[in-house]
């Protein structure tokens, strides 16, 4: 896509947080947004921002949780009934979820893969054949972290597998459209810390996962935040990360990484890997 504007986009979990700020960045660059949220108080205030900022003709809000196949489809077939066809799915919708993974819970592993990969396949399963019909290409934004590509760490035993498993998804998505020769780009956003909302997760977990767990009695519900080596303030805006996500849709990027400081805790993960594929690794 050389241009957003005009364009109908969605995004699930746009209420807050990074979702708000792709949702905002969109409708800067002259985009009609759908934004979809499980928090209808967050949805008001969307309205109401909308409204005051002038972009209220162009913004449509529904209340999904994006594990809910029907009504994901009633909310994309709204969107298009209201906004016009789909081109930009932003699966965004997510849940920090954190704790000591050797006393996981099955609700806890339930809801964490269920929100965070299950949520994003039901938005490919739903959207993708909508941006397909349309015909004019479009572009699909898979939400994951930084984690996912980090050295492991205390309490992230769910969340960051579920993230790694958003950002192999997305790099998969994209060998299988350009080899069907799809015109559809797609983009994995890989954040660090920003300023949202992400460390009140658990008041989010529906009533069927509320089960007595580690993960949801902790006095730091976001779990343990990287090192930083630079000792600058590394909390982003979420509109400024929005600004670089519709940079790579526009120009086809498939990766976007916010913190280049954590590059180190990257590299070590990696190191590990390369270092076990050495030839004499294995005694023969």
């Amino acid at each position: 896509m050389q241009s957003v504007a005009g364009a109908v986009a969605f995004v699930t979990g746009g209420a807050s947080g990074i979702g708000l700020g792709i949702a905002r960045a969109l409708v800067e660059e002259g985009a009609k947004v759908a934004v979809a949220d499980v928090q209808e108080e967050s949805l008001a205030r969307v309205r109401e921002m909308a409204r005051e900022e002038g972009w209220g003709e162009r913004c449509l809000t529904l209340t999904l949780d994006v594990r809910d196949r029907p009504g994901y489809k009633a909310a994309l077939d709204e969107t298009e009934a209201r906004l016009g066809p789909l081109r930009i799915l932003v699966n965004n919708a997510g849940v920090g979820i954190a704790g000591p993974v050797d006393e996981a819970t099955h609700a806890d592993w339930d809801w964490g893969v269920g929100v965070n990969v299950i949520g994003v396949a039901n938005g490919l399963v739903e959207g993708l054949p909508r941006i397909k019909a349309q015909g004019q290409g479009g572009h699909v934004v898979n939400v994951a972290s930084e984690g996912g590509i980090m050295s492991a760490r205390l309490t992230r035993g769910i969340y960051a597998p579920t993230k790694a498993a958003v950002i192999s998804l997305t790099e998969h998505l994209r060998v299988e459209l350009e080899h069907k020769g799809f015109p559809i780009g797609t983009t994995v956003v890989c954040p660090g810390p920003v300023a949202t909302n992400i460390a009140e997760t658990e008041h989010l977990r529906p009533p069927e996962f509320r089960v007595e767990s580690p993960f949801r009695n902790r006095d730091n519900p976001h779990g343990a935040l990287p090192d930083n080596p630079s000792g600058e303030d590394y909390w982003l805006d979420p509109l400024l990360v929005g600004r670089w996500t519709v940079h790579a849709i526009v120009h086809d990027r498939l990766y976007v990484i916010t913190h280049p400081q954590f590059i180190d805790s990257v590299k070590a993960r990696h190191r590990g890997i390369e270092e076990a594929m050495a030839p004499d690794y294995l005694p023969r």
